[in-house]
């Protein structure tokens, strides 16, 4: 049997955590940060953890 491949874009841009989590970055942190508040691009920038239904199709992806 072939062995199942790791999604290269996924890997970029989801982690797991210790615990089994899958953590992605907020969205709105690629443009426009000078117009932005600094509480709202500290509040953004922190990782976020994903719904647990999204988190199945992730792992797959991942080869977890």
């Amino acid at each position: 049997m072939p062995k199942q491949k790791t999604h290269s874009g996924t890997k970029k841009r989801f982690r797991t955590t210790g615990s089994g989590k899958i953590m992605k970055q907020g969205a709105g942190m690629r443009h426009n940060l000078e117009r932005k508040e600094t509480r709202l691009t500290r509040r953004l920038s922190r990782d976020r953890v994903i719904a647990p239904e999204d988190a199945k199709v992730i792992k797959k992806l991942l080869g977890k």
